[in-house]
């Protein structure tokens, strides 16, 4: 338990210093081929702080433990509006949106939470239905980066190599930093004899979390708001879509009781308040208060349940 507990302070810590080179990274490198910043954030920022739970949700599917990846999605979705985006509004103060999100981005994320719940209802997912995920993920792709929305001028600067070398470094330590994180968090609350479907709506779902989170908090204190509204869309869909879709090639899911009765419904809840306060193109510092105190509750229905 003591070895488990050290290698998680060492792996967070990693994981911690190693989002903020890829974003920063990222950045730079998204702006020299001219491309916004919300786009940064929608599709390069997001889906690389989404690979943690691609990796644990395929090795979970290997693992014998397929029933880890809904659970891995659900509570990362949750995670996200809740935890990430509240904190991240609450750190800084506010969020204001630079673009309109809610005539095409905002649709596609409720799209891609209700088209899993219908999808996964029978407690099943086919390889046709993982297909039609992942050409919906390419829908999304395409229009991230041809909407007239996101159509801002961006003066191109050139990169050094050292910014490429920052920007894969510090991608491959956010996937080991959370691959290690999140082993020993699974393998401490294994000690603990705690169901595994519960360790990843509560325990996986947070640690794999915490790149969205350094993420979009660093980029909320450096005024760099709509990269962290970015991120939290594009790495919803991106859970949605591929970390549900892709693991199905590699066997089938389980789909637990608790998962449609509960866990998915309320990520759909979730995923309407967040599309209710982004109307008025802000996020006040209150908002996302209501935002934590939400998460407070999932998480505390969570922990009673296993009482």
């Amino acid at each position: 338990m003591i070895i488990q507990i050290l290698i998680f302070i060492v792996s967070l810590a990693v994981l911690l210093k190693a989002a903020d080179w890829f974003i920063e990274s990222a950045e730079a490198i998204g702006l020299s081929f001219g491309i916004p910043s919300f786009v940064i954030g929608i599709t390069i920022v997001a889906f690389g702080t989404s690979l943690p739970e691609l990796a644990t949700s395929i090795a979970s599917v290997y693992s014998g433990k397929s029933d880890v990846v809904i659970g891995n999605v659900v509570g990362s979705n949750i995670t996200n509006i809740l935890l990430v985006l509240g904190f991240t509004a609450f750190v800084g103060k506010k969020i204001v949106l630079d673009f309109d999100i809610m005539d095409i981005d905002m649709p596609m994320l409720f799209a891609s939470a209700f088209f899993l719940y219908i999808a996964v209802m029978d407690q099943h997912l086919s390889i046709l239905e993982a297909i039609l995920f992942l050409v919906a993920l390419s829908i999304f792709l395409a229009n991230s980066f041809t909407g007239d929305n996101k159509s801002e001028k961006v003066e191109r600067e050139p990169v050094s190599g050292r910014t490429w070398l920052f920007f894969l470094l510090g991608g491959v330590l956010v996937y080991f930093g959370s691959t290690y994180t999140i082993d020993s968090l699974i393998k401490i609350s294994e000690s603990l004899s705690i169901d595994p479907y519960f360790i990843s709506i509560i325990v996986l779902a947070l640690g794999t979390s915490l790149p969205e989170l350094v993420v979009s908090v660093s980029a909320a204190k450096k005024g760099k708001t709509s990269i962290a509204v970015g991120n939290i869309l594009g790495s919803n869909i991106f859970n949605s879509y591929a970390v549900m879709a892709i693991p199905r090639f590699f066997g089938d899911l389980k789909i637990p009781d608790e998962s449609i009765s509960f866990h998915m419904p309320f990520m759909i809840a979730a995923t309407m308040l967040f599309a209710i306060m982004c109307i008025s193109g802000r996020i006040s510092k209150w908002e996302g208060a209501i935002l934590l105190v939400l998460y407070t509750y999932f998480i505390g229905e969570q922990v009673s349940s296993l009482l």
